[in-house]
C-alpha cells in the first residue's frame, strides 16, 4: 500500500502567497477538471480556495498533517460555498475506499504531493482505482532530478521528475495521459542557482510574492504561445481508461 504523504505539513505554504502561480495551475487543468472533485494533500487550503471558486459538485479534501487539517478546516469552513465540502485528516490510502463509495468522483488532484510518496505508483493505481472509467488524475510535480537540491530535501522531496517518467508510470497504473507539459521554464535557473549552487533551505514570502506579481504573467503568455522544453515542473492530466 501507498505510504502517502508522510510528512509534516505542506511543503510550500509560502507558495500561499502565489495567487497567479496557482490560478495558472489551475487553468490548465481546467478544461478536464469534473465536477466531483477530490484534492489530495489538501494542505492549509490556498488551491482548494481556487477549486471551491469554480463551484463543483463536491470537494473532498484529504490532509495528513495535524496542524494543516486545523489551517484547512478554519480556511474552507469561512468561504461561502454552494459545493458539498468534507475534509479528512489522513492519509488518501486511508480514505480512498469511503471516498469512492460515499463521494463518487471524477477528480483526483495531486499538487505538490506527488512527489512525498514513497511508492508514487502505488498511489496512482490507488487513485485510479477510486475513479469511474473517465475518472482524471491531475498532477503537478517537481521537475528534474539534476535540480533536486537542500530544500527538496527540507521538505522531504523523495523525487523529481521528468515528463516520460511521470507518463510512464501513469501508463503502469492504468491512466491515459491527457496533457503533459513543463511548467514555468523561467524558474529553472533561479531554483537551481538558490537551491544547488547556494544550498538555500528557505522559500522567503518576498521572493514568492515579487515572482507572482512581476515574472509569472509574463512567463504565463510566453509558454502559452511556446511550449517549454523544460520547466521546474510537470503538468500532467491523465484519464482512467
Amino acid at each position: 500500500m501507498a505510504e502517502a504523504l508522510a510528512y509534516a505539513g505542506r511543503d510550500l505554504e509560502s507558495m500561499s502567497l502565489a495567487h497567479n502561480y496557482h490560478r495558472w495551475i489551475l487553468d490548465l487543468f481546467a478544461p478536464h477538471l469534473g465536477r466531483r472533485v477530490v484534492e489530495v494533500g489538501a494542505g492549509a487550503g490556498s488551491f482548494s480556495e481556487l477549486l471551491l471558486g469554480r463551484e463543483p459538485e463536491s470537494l473532498t479534501l484529504v490532509e495528513p498533517d495535524a496542524g494543516m487539517h486545523r489551517l484547512l478546516v478554519a480556511r474552507v469552513g469561512a468561504l461561502p460555498a454552494r459545493a458539498r465540502v468534507r475534509v479528512f485528516n489522513d492519509t488518501f490510502a486511508g480514505v480512498a475506499r469511503r471516498v469512492a463509495e460515499e463521494e463518487r468522483p471524477d477528480s483526483i488532484v495531486y499538487v505538490n504531493v506527488l512527489e512525498h510518496v514513497c511508492e508514487d505508483e502505488a498511489e496512482l493505481r490507488l487513485a485510479a482505482g477510486a475513479l469511474p472509467v473517465g475518472g482524471r488524475v491531475f498532477l503537478f510535480v517537481p521537475a528534474f532530478q539534476w535540480l533536486y537540491g537542500s530544500f527538496d530535501r527540507q521538505v522531504g522531496h523523495r523525487r523529481r521528475y521528468t515528463r516520460a517518467e511521470l507518463e510512464a508510470k501513469c501508463a503502469r497504473a492504468g491512466l491515459r495521459v491527457l496533457k503533459s507539459v513543463y511548467f514555468d521554464a523561467a524558474g529553472v535557473l533561479p531554483w537551481w542557482l538558490k537551491y544547488r549552487v547556494l544550498r538555500s533551505e528557505k522559500m522567503e514570502p518576498a521572493a514568492v510574492k515579487f515572482y507572482d506579481e512581476f515574472c509569472v504573467p509574463v512567463v504565463r503568455r510566453v509558454e502559452a504561445l511556446v511550449p517549454p522544453p523544460v520547466g521546474k515542473n510537470v503538468l500532467l492530466v491523465a484519464e482512467k481508461g
